[in-house]
């Protein structure tokens, strides 16, 4: 158990898309970090809406699409981070944005009950929170560990 006198690790998931939101969303996991002792868990959440109206030829086609998806953010990531930090990693989930963000979350919080767990994404616009919901609105709600949300 921590006490007040040590400060305990910390742990942030990004949701991480490649938007400029997401980037900015990683930039202020950087500087929460900066000073302690932790890592960075960049999460890439491949959403594939109607997945259960697609034929599996479909399906298969985009998880190479995925699969290329993942191989450009990871870079863009790690360029993102060069230089900035070096504690950190990248994930990629399939389902909803908001559930695996949370699942991610709650994978390192089980491993690690003593540290210290909290996501952070980026804000959407409002024409697409509008269309589509989001994510960031989503874990606010429901989220059992600290949410930041960067604008």
């Amino acid at each position: 158990m921590n006490d007040l006198a040590t400060p305990s690790n910390l742990y942030l998931v990004v949701g991480y898309d490649g938007s400029a939101p997401a980037g900015r969303a990683l930039d202020a996991a950087v500087r929460l970090l900066h000073g302690r002792e932790g890592r960075i868990d960049v999460v890439y959440v491949a959403h594939m809406p109607g997945i259960d109206m697609m034929s599996a030829d479909a399906v298969a086609e985009e998880q190479v699409t995925f699969d290329d998806i993942e191989r450009d953010l990871r870079a863009a990531a790690a360029e993102q981070l060069r230089d900035r930090e070096d504690r950190w990693q990248f994930e990629r989930r399939g389902g909803l944005i908001a559930d695996q963000l949370l699942a991610a979350a709650k994978a390192i919080h089980e491993s690690r009950p003593d540290d210290t767990v909290s996501i952070v994404v980026g804000s959407s616009s409002q024409a697409l929170h509008r269309m589509l919901g989001s994510a960031a609105v989503s874990l606010a709600r429901h989220s059992p560990v600290p949410v930041v949300i960067v604008p």
